[in-house]
């Protein structure tokens, strides 16, 4: 793709990441600056039967659009070929993950009440870290889904939460852009990529700030179903924006 290639130009070779499968297109450590989503996923294959299970996780303070846009999204998709009934043709299984089954509060006072805790949530397929306040709990539980996911996304600075459980590290990444700086001190491992929409790597992406998560979901439709799908369930949201495309 072009902004593939871009990026490999400008910032140098590839690096594979071992044993999560993960590819960097930058150096550790550097800056760059681009417009537009950068795309390196390759197609997903869903499951033959059943659902895609995606875990939201949760803690205090979570922003709520940042995992209510994804959410949003993956509970509007239809794909028509996949089964006779409603239930059939919604694709996805959606439901939210915290440290513990207490209650939390989200941002603006959303109370929520967690469907799982790290030690009993199913196995999922996707997983979405919005902004929150992170714990131990979250980030080993990150490490220990995230090699077997097919992507694991944040949106905001749900990238922190990514980095601190270690698995941006030798990757290109984006974050909301009021927090760029503090992102590119605090981890000279990960790439800081600003001004985009969201970073795809091959199983780790990274969305900016607040709206953008609905983009990488999106993208993440596509990923699975193909861009007519994607576009059918941006139409149905009335979702004008256009940053999950190429």
């Amino acid at each position: 793709m072009q902004r593939r290639q871009f990026l490999n130009t400008a910032t140098g070779a590839a690096v594979a990441l071992g044993s999560l499968g993960l590819v960097s297109y930058a150096s550790a450590g550097e800056n760059v600056s681009l417009r537009g989503p950068i795309m390196d996923g390759d197609p997903l294959t869903p499951p033959a039967r059943g659902k895609i299970r995606v875990a939201f996780a949760i803690a205090p303070g979570a922003t709520v659009i940042d995992f209510a846009g994804p959410w949003e999204v993956f509970q509007d998709v239809h794909v028509r070929d996949r089964g006779s009934t409603m239930n059939e043709m919604m694709p996805f299984r959606l439901y939210t993950v915290a440290a513990t089954s207490e209650p939390i509060r989200a941002s603006g006072g959303l109370h929520i009440i967690p469907d799982y805790t790290v030690d009993n949530a199913p196995t999922p397929h996707l997983v979405v870290v919005p902004a929150l306040r992170g714990n131990a709990a979250l980030h080993e539980w990150l490490r220990l889904v995230a090699p077997e996911t097919d992507v694991t996304m944040s949106v905001c600075t749900g990238a922190f939460q990514l980095a601190e459980a270690g698995i941006l590290n030798g990757l290109a990444a984006t974050t909301h852009h009021d927090f760029y700086d503090s992102f590119a001190d605090k981890y000279p491992e990960v790439t800081l990529v600003r001004d985009v929409r969201f970073v795809e790597n091959a199983r780790i992406s990274t969305a900016a700030g607040l709206t953008s998560g609905i983009d990488l979901a999106l993208r993440i439709v596509t990923r699975y179903f193909g861009v007519e799908v994607a576009e059918q369930t941006a139409l149905y949201m009335e979702y004008s924006g256009t940053g999950w495309q190429v």
